[in-house]
């Protein structure tokens, strides 16, 4: 290979790993997440069922939305007529997810690879009545906690 070519090419494997690196997400606050949601639910995740859209396959979560925090959940991906968290399969670094699991969910609306704000950061599990959402551990709180940062917006 001339030095020419030789240093194209090393500046290119420069460039393609520094894109690679970029592809890390940033931590996002909740009052960041809130405000990139699209819409907020507090649902239960129905059992996952995998589903072919063309060429590429989803697992999805049918959700039994019991509080829309925000927004309009019939935006939201639909599934055998309900609202749905919609993944691409394979999709690395998801949250733990099970059926019968109650969440609160931030949303983008539109299909993604993941419907989680944030790189999947958008989801607070609801544990025998408590959330982790760093000091806050009530979900009515989280749920007041995020309508504060979307009205602050």
């Amino acid at each position: 290979m001339t030095r020419p070519l030789l240093g194209l090419s090393l500046v290119g494997l420069l460039l393609a790993g520094g894109l690679a690196a970029a592809t890390t997400a940033p931590t996002l606050t909740l009052a960041q997440q809130a405000k990139k949601a699209e819409v907020i639910v507090r649902a239960t995740l129905g059992a996952p069922a995998t589903v072919k859209d063309g060429d590429v396959t989803y697992v999805v979560y049918p959700l039994a939305v019991t509080e829309t925090v925000l927004g309009d959940a019939a935006r939201l991906p639909q599934h055998e007529g309900r609202p749905a968290l919609m993944f691409l399969q394979g999709l690395q670094d998801l949250p733990a997810l099970t059926s019968g699991q109650e969440v609160i969910a931030l949303l983008y609306a539109r299909r993604l690879d993941s419907p989680l704000v944030g790189f999947n950061q958008g989801l607070y599990a609801v544990t025998d009545g408590k959330v982790n959402a760093g000091d806050i551990t009530d979900p009515v709180k989280l749920r007041d906690a995020i309508r504060a940062a979307r009205e602050a917006q």
